[in-house]
């Protein structure tokens, strides 16, 4: 993937399976080595260079990969993927055979019928899991035991209905389940892979919130190595933990290697496509119209300046995003973790997020690779990054003015620069 209009075309099918097995990997918040070592690494250890260095952490399974371990005096950008999914997790084993579920940010309702692979602890061997497949999430039992306001639609399913149908039966049905060792705390993922599905490059699936984010940090790592490193700008691929559940894994991660810039990878909405929200007047994101760059917030307006720039001068297509006081992603690690450094967050917009049926657009996906590896490329050419960035902050106050041109004032300065020329 050097060709820098790689986006417009398809997703070849390795790279499609890559990025299946990335987001396919069991990570739940707090137990996301599966990803991180069982697939990042191996994809890292394929192309990145000797002179490459992963940092691992002892409270979380994050890592990153460092292009200049020995040179922390260069200027510093961290892009920062997470690779926690959303977790169900057991509350309770009924007497009637059912275990009682949490459902974390899933709507109950999405959950009903999906197939589920419980993970549990082994009781007799501490730290150590067995897979469970076979059992779905259900609510009500069927449509004859639901009260008639569900019936309607009028009343929907709470949390508290949620639970996980093993098809226990026969005598002793709570015993039959303790005996397999499955306890309180044991979490479930739902079970569905990533597919190509109708449209042109379009797939749908479970947990693009955020393999996504991963596959993207990993292929500009790709792309930085097979082009033979850069020389001015150290780059830290970082894989976080716990974002799920406040964000917590990219906060240490930032104040433990102290970068100078951060760009979070993470998934953002098709407002376009989203139903029943036209009233919000919303971002118009569109799903397949190229990567989303966050506005506002604590957002660098000199880092995202360089992005816009890069994706002017190579036609990546890119919509803005506008965001509150929180940019809702990893780009907040910085400020969090009360570093001194520059961030953004780099999307792509996808529908159906936190159900089993997310779906995305692989062009999007391959823009935001190309728009963060030409925006480094071209931040490796500048010189003295660090004293840039404290220097030339946005002046509003020397602002050009803007007047509306007539249509006669128009056409005569289309004139004035075609004499010029």
């Amino acid at each position: 993937m050097t060709d820098t209009r790689a986006w417009t075309e398809a997703m070849p099918d390795w790279q499609f399976d890559l990025m299946r097995d990335m987001i396919a990997a069991p990570s739940p918040v707090g137990m996301e080595s599966a990803m991180t070592h069982g697939v990042i690494k191996p994809c890292f250890d394929e192309f990145s260079p000797k002179t490459w260095e992963m940092h691992r952490f002892q409270g979380n399974a994050g890592v990153v990969w460092d292009t200049h371990p020995d040179q922390e005096d260069l200027f510093t950008v961290m892009i920062i993927g997470h690779a926690d999914k959303i977790r169900m997790q057991v509350r309770k084993i009924g007497a009637d055979g059912k275990i009682w579920i949490n459902t974390d940010a899933f709507l109950p309702c999405t959950l009903i019928g999906h197939e589920v692979t419980l993970y549990s602890e082994d009781p007799k061997k501490p730290g150590t899991y067995r897979a469970l497949n076979g059992g779905t999430v259900e609510a009500l039992g069927a449509i004859h035991f639901s009260e008639p306001a569900q019936r309607t639609g009028d009343k929907g399913i709470s949390p508290k209905q949620i639970y996980l149908e093993l098809q226990i039966h026969g005598d002793n049905k709570a015993a039959q389940i303790e005996q397999l060792g499955i306890r309180p705390g044991d979490t479930l993922l739902l079970n569905r892979p990533i597919k190509r599905s109708f449209s042109p490059n379009t797939f749908y699936g479970a947990y693009l919130d955020n393999g996504l984010g991963c596959f993207v940090g990993a292929e500009v790592a790709r792309l930085i190595a097979s082009a033979g490193g850069l020389k001015n700008v150290r780059t830290l691929f970082a894989f976080a933990s716990h974002e799920e559940i406040g964000r917590f894994g990219s906060r240490v991660m930032a104040g433990v290697m102290k970068p100078d810039a951060i760009i979070a990878v993470d998934v953002n909405h098709d407002y376009v496509a989203a139903p029943n929200i036209g009233d919000r007047n919303m971002s118009p994101l569109e799903m397949g119209k190229g990567f989303t760059l966050s506005t506002g917030a604590i957002v660098s307006e000199q880092l995202n300046a360089r992005i816009k720039t890069t994706a002017l001068k190579k036609d990546i297509p890119v919509q803005l995003d506008v965001c509150g006081s929180d940019t809702g992603t990893d780009g907040m690690a910085g400020v969090l973790a009360s570093i001194d450094c520059a961030a953004t967050s780099v999307g792509f917009p996808i529908r159906n997020m936190h159900t089993i049926s997310e779906s995305a657009n692989t062009s999007d996906v391959l823009a935001s690779i190309h728009a963060i590896y030409e925006t480094l490329s071209a931040m490796d050419k500048e010189k003295n990054l660090h004293e840039s960035f404290k220097a030339n902050h946005p002046r509003l106050d020397k602002a050009n003015p803007l007047v509306h041109q007539t249509a006669k004032a128009k056409s005569k300065a289309k004139k004035s620069s075609e004499k010029k020329k």
